[in-house]
């Protein structure tokens, strides 16, 4: 009796590591956000994602064993930024050839269909198109919240920060009140004459949203983390949250 007893345990335990090992080793899932719009105000000229605003992040996380989905807030096709189309860039060239690839961004998801609870990162991809239709995105809104508060990451590079102006968390406060964040500068959207042509100064309204703002100089690269948030300032900035978003959801 006591023998069955003992063995009995044993392959308790035994079954108990080996679940909370397989645990341990489950594959995380990172959902990829890109805008929809495609026109740049009312100047004629077209935009969109921002390609190595996707690449830069897409391939780190895609080595550190995760599986990637790509969402947007109409679903389907999601327009590139055509000025963002650097094949000198291998990742860009490596993402532009693999047709998978491509026929996901021909095929997001809607956001209104993403269960937050599948993902333990979403990351906002810039692009001047962004500045349109993620700020008042309520599925945005909806989607990073619950995945902060469940122990996920939100991650944000450029102008994709413009999805992070609105998001509110359980207790009514903003997610960006109080910690330290980045984005495109308003000093940057200067530069490229885009000043009256954006909605509203990224920057500025993320200030206006009780955020600590650390500006870096224009094109720096320059990434800021603040508990479970990471913001990079620019497109020169992806490579450099790509690798705070492996490091930080392997230190979990």
């Amino acid at each position: 009796m006591k023998l069955f007893v003992l063995l009995t345990a044993i392959l308790t335990l035994g079954t108990a590591c080996s679940s909370q090992k397989g645990e341990h080793n489950m594959k995380k899932t990172a959902l990829i956000v890109v805008s929809s719009h495609e026109n740049l105000g009312s100047t004629g000229k077209k935009t969109g994602w921002y390609l190595s605003e996707v690449t830069h992040i897409y391939y780190p996380l895609s080595k550190a064993g995760f599986d990637i989905e790509f969402a947007s807030p109409k679903g389907g096709a999601a327009p590139m930024d055509e000025s963002s189309r650097d094949l000198k860039d291998p990742e860009n060239k490596q993402f532009l050839e693999d047709r998978a690839l491509m026929e996901k961004m021909k095929t997001t998801l809607a956001l209104s269909e993403v269960d937050p609870k599948k993902y333990q990162v979403i990351h906002f991809a810039g692009g001047h198109g962004a500045m349109w239709d993620f700020a008042e995105n309520r599925d945005i809104n909806r989607v990073a919240s619950q995945i902060y508060e469940q122990g996920g990451i939100v991650s944000a590079v450029c102008h994709g920060p413009a999805a992070l102006v609105n998001i509110k968390l359980s207790n009514g406060d903003y997610l960006i009140k109080g910690k330290d964040v980045n984005s495109f500068t308003d000093s940057e959207e200067a530069a490229v004459g885009n000043t009256k042509v954006v909605p509203f100064l990224l920057e500025t309204t993320l200030k206006s949203r009780g955020a600590k703002f650390h500006a870096g100089k224009d094109w720096e690269d320059k990434v800021v983390v603040s508990e479970r948030l990471i913001t990079g300032q620019n497109p020169q900035s992806g490579h450099s949250v790509g690798k705070k978003i492996v490091e930080m959801s392997q230190a979990q």
